[in-house]
């Protein structure tokens, strides 16, 4: 029976903390690769942080992009300080990680986007580098 309560308990917490990362995600605007494309060729408002690890960058990033790595994005936020008058569209291998990475530095106030499907999409819509 305990071990039932607990498996319960378990399970809800999970679903609970799933359900709060989606409506938390939701909250961050994302736009499509050929709209990121767009909206920096036609806009100084904006720029694009690749938040990928080192080694993922090596092999391939979208020109002009800034990279931090997620895990070191609160840590090295002070570096994004003279863009807080620009949206920050983050970006990684699929669209999963930006999201984590753009709802870290919306906590630290700034305006942040996300690119869905990350630079897999990019590459894949053929947008170059």
């Amino acid at each position: 029976m305990n071990g039932e309560i607990f498996l319960g308990v378990l399970i809800a917490l999970i679903v609970l903390f799933a359900l709060r990362k989606m409506w938390m995600a939701r909250s961050v605007p994302s736009y499509s690769p050929s709209e990121v494309r767009e909206k920096l060729k036609n806009s100084h408002d904006a720029i694009l942080l690749d938040v990928r690890t080192n080694g993922e960058r090596k092999h391939g990033h979208i020109q002009g992009s800034l990279h931090i790595p997620l895990h070191n994005i609160v840590r090295q936020s002070d570096t994004l300080n003279k863009y807080r008058n620009k949206e920050i569209i983050c970006y990684c291998q699929s669209g999963n990680r930006s999201v984590s990475a753009a709802l870290r530095l919306k906590k630290l106030g700034f305006t942040v986007a996300n690119m869905q499907g990350g630079i897999g999409e990019w590459n894949f819509q053929q947008l170059g580098g």
